[in-house]
């Protein structure tokens, strides 16, 4: 039997070689991790950018659908307030496909104009929001975990790991108490504001954040539209990025189920045929890896295909492993 070193199959995830690093390397590793863990734990300059070019871009947006609206706000009928609010809530109700009917166009003009503002709001004004909402989400989840274990001692680099490990899940839970004020300040705001009845300004929020708009019931003086553009914008979008977490976080529950029975079941000699790639009779640990993550559904044939005929390119004397002799008769080539 050839030596362990010598064998080509030899776990990828082993390497005798690396010593461990010595008392000054080890600190040094772990100042490295910490300030890791901090940048982790802090917005990153390049999503801050992001967001403020996602911002501007939403502004430009809204500014051009605004003054559109304002010059031709007699052709909109309906329920007035002030020429230029009026204009930038008729933007929002329309790019967020909530339409109460208290401002319509009734000219070819205005209607071609809302036409074309409400195809673009759901296709750039949906893009541009969903992104916003999903980094401000991104960054709150972070103080929530911090809020949870508020009376106990954990430092940053647990709190980044139970993150990063329970990721949808937080940012569902962070989805839903954002949702949930916003439902909570709309409804307060119709009933003190808007002089609605509770369950009229209830139901008018839950018509609203839904984009269901019938209409009968929406916000009328020029303080309920001041608070109604930026309440739409952000209502809508939450609803539907509490959507978007939960069925992730449906299929993150799936998956892990199937992850557990790949990992639990037993076995068999048809397994052990399907894994062996090279056709050596033998399964390394290489191959056992790669044939479970096809059973997860982490990659797939299409995956694996391309990586390992550029592995054969590189083996030049076939000796089914790469050395240092292969690199460079493929660097010479």
């Amino acid at each position: 039997m050839a030596d362990d070193d010598d064998d080509p199959r030899q776990s990828l995830l082993e390497d005798k070689s690396c010593p461990l690093p010595n008392f000054n390397e080890r600190r040094r590793f772990l100042r490295c991790r910490s300030a890791l863990v901090s940048e982790n734990l802090c917005p990153k300059q390049n999503d801050i950018q992001s967001l403020k070019q996602v911002f501007l871009f939403l502004v430009a947006y809204l500014g051009v659908g605004t003054l559109c609206f304002f010059l031709t706000r007699n052709q909109i009928k309906g329920v007035k307030t002030n020429g230029i609010l009026d204009a930038i809530y008729f933007c929002v109700v329309t790019m967020t496909t909530v339409g109460y009917g208290d401002l319509v166009p009734h000219t070819t003009l205005a209607k071609v104009l809302a036409c074309i503002y409400v195809f673009t709001g759901m296709a750039l004004g949906g893009h541009i929001l969903g992104k916003a909402a999903d980094y401000l989400v991104d960054k709150q989840q972070i103080l929530m975990v911090k809020a949870m274990h508020l009376h106990e001692k954990v430092n940053p680099a647990e709190i980044l790991k139970e993150v990063e490990t329970n990721k949808v899940k937080y940012k569902f839970l962070m989805a839903t108490v954002i949702l949930l004020m916003l439902m909570i300040a709309g409804t307060v705001f119709l009933s003190n504001v808007e002089n609605q009845k509770f369950i009229d300004a209830f139901y008018c929020v839950c018509s609203t954040v839904t984009t269901l708009g019938y209409g009968d019931k929406s916000f009328s003086t020029t303080a309920g539209r001041v608070f109604a553009v930026f309440w739409i914008l952000s209502s809508t979008i939450c609803l539907a990025q509490f959507f978007l977490y939960l069925t992730e976080l449906y299929t993150e529950k799936r998956q892990r189920s199937l992850i557990k029975w790949v990992l639990a079941r037993q076995l068999t000699f048809s397994d052990l045929e399907a894994a062996d790639l090279d056709h050596d009779k033998a399964v390394s640990a290489a191959e056992f890896i790669i044939y479970k993550l096809k059973e997860m559904g982490k990659i797939s044939k299409e995956d694996i295909s391309p990586l390992m005929e550029r592995f054969q390119k590189l083996d030049a004397d076939h000796s089914g492993a790469l050395t240092a002799a292969d690199i460079m008769l493929s660097q010479a080539s």
